[in-house]
């Protein structure tokens, strides 16, 4: 079984769990462990990810962990689903505050967000490690590569 159009829906990350939740829960944690064990709370939301998308077409080169993401266009909304999974919890934190970011998005929205000024804005890079950043612009631009293909679709 794939990911039914529910599972897609039903994720929380970037339409019930949104940016502004995790940008204030950052201000609010000034402390870097509290932010971390945040990170890994939000990498919790993750819907639960089909074995069977777990392939090499889905598979995210250039991450430390091993980490997939599988999308849906919904032609009706217009908007790109996505999920991301990961055997890392630390990963899967980042790959929530990524969907936080860019799920639910037209193709275009999500080519326009500056991602990297999030990343910014949170400080990430300055607390990861030089591989988790590496990986977590992998999974960045895989993702951006899927929308710049539905966009041009």
């Amino acid at each position: 079984m794939t990911a039914s159009k529910q599972q897609f829906l039903d994720n929380p990350l970037g339409q019930k769990t949104t940016l502004e939740d995790v940008l204030d829960a950052f201000e609010f944690l000034d402390d870097w462990e509290d932010r971390y064990a945040f990170i890994i709370d939000l990498g919790k939301q993750l819907p639960e990810f089909p074995d069977e998308a777990r392939t090499e077409e889905n598979y995210v080169h250039g991450c430390q962990s091993q980490v997939w993401v599988i999308h849906q266009y919904d032609e009706d909304s217009g908007k790109l689903f996505l999920l991301i999974d990961s055997d890392a919890m630390i990963v899967r934190g980042l790959a929530a505050i990524i969907l936080v970011a860019l799920n639910a998005k037209s193709p275009r929205d999500l080519l326009a967000t500056d991602i990297d000024e999030l990343f910014e804005q949170l400080d990430l890079m300055r607390h990861i490690s030089p591989t988790r950043g590496n990986g977590l612009r992998a999974m960045v631009g895989k993702i951006r590569d899927i929308a710049a293909a539905e966009a041009a679709a």
